[in-house]
């Protein structure tokens, strides 16, 4: 026997359907716009490959990204983002890009040089440009900056990191999309037989990175999405940064290893769900122990 219902039922019944639906949008929308964005979560990794020598062995890396300093993300985060790197004691630091949203409109680069500068990593700072730190005729002012605040701007170049005569090879990427990116002169002169890390903002081009003999690489750009949905993933990803938007994967003949960083900041939408803020932590870890 079917039930029925009056019509004040019926309106009591849809009062309260809507009602939860309005309840739950301005919730989740107030959860993603105010809370979700500065619940910075880190991530610990080890990496263990057999070219990492002895001397690395636990040796820890931190990796930042994607800050979009302006964009609804300020100093006071900055400060926060920077204890809690120096909380992880890091030998090593690696910026990704993206420091601001829109470097030529924002008006206070000057108080970024001593939260920058409180970064400590006895190995080396090291950073790579982002797309939006090339945009907006932003080049020069955030390669002054990095300068400034000790980081070492890697552009289509590497460097090593050697101690007690071992090393591995740290190699940046210009950034693909605004920049001048150029793989063979990335690569120049680096041995295939030492461990190489590669920093490059946008992870899609891992396939290339992998048959250029890099071991590691880590990247950002994606910020995870910003929007993800349970069992559909991140509504929007940004060009580059779909195949591969967030977390580890094993890519090539090879299995070069690369993480993606989802990022600390928001762009267009300053919006979070799903997809926190992260700092991630790499310890390496040699394979000849």
């Amino acid at each position: 026997m079917s039930k029925k219902y009056s019509r004040r039922q019926f309106l009591k019944r849809t009062l309260a359907t809507t009602s939860t639906t309005i309840l739950a949008s301005t919730l989740g929308y107030l959860y993603a716009r105010y809370y979700e964005p500065r619940l910075i979560e880190v991530s610990i990794y080890n990496i263990t490959h057999p070219l990492i020598p002895p001397t690395f062995h636990n040796k820890k890396i931190v990796q930042f990204s994607d800050t979009h300093i302006g964009h609804h993300f300020d100093l006071e985060q900055l400060n926060r983002v920077v204890d809690k790197i120096n909380e992880q004691k890091p030998d090593l630091v690696f910026f990704t890009g993206d420091l601001m949203d829109e470097p030529n409109k924002y008006a206070a680069t000057n108080h970024l040089v001593p939260i920058l500068s409180r970064i400590q990593a006895p190995l080396g700072k090291f950073a790579i440009y982002g797309n939006h730190d090339h945009g907006g005729y932003g080049s020069e002012i955030y390669k002054n900056l990095m300068k400034q605040t000790n980081f070492t701007l890697l552009m289509n170049s590497s460097i090593d990191i050697v101690m007690n005569e071992n090393k591995i090879t740290v190699a940046g990427l210009d950034d693909v999309m605004l920049g001048r990116p150029d793989f063979s002169k990335t690569f120049h002169g680096i041995v295939p037989s030492t461990y190489t890390i590669l920093l490059a903002h946008e992870p899609d081009i891992a396939e290339r990175a992998a048959e250029m003999g890099a071991h590691l690489q880590l990247s950002g750009h994606s910020h995870g999405g910003q929007i993800q949905l349970p069992f559909f993933g991140p509504l929007i990803t940004p060009p580059l940064g779909s195949k591969y938007y967030e977390g580890n994967h094993l890519v090539g003949n090879n299995q070069m290893q690369l993480y993606v960083n989802r990022g600390l900041g928001t762009t267009r939408l300053p919006l979070r769900f799903l997809s926190k803020p992260e700092i991630s932590v790499y310890t390496l870890q040699s394979g000849e122990l």
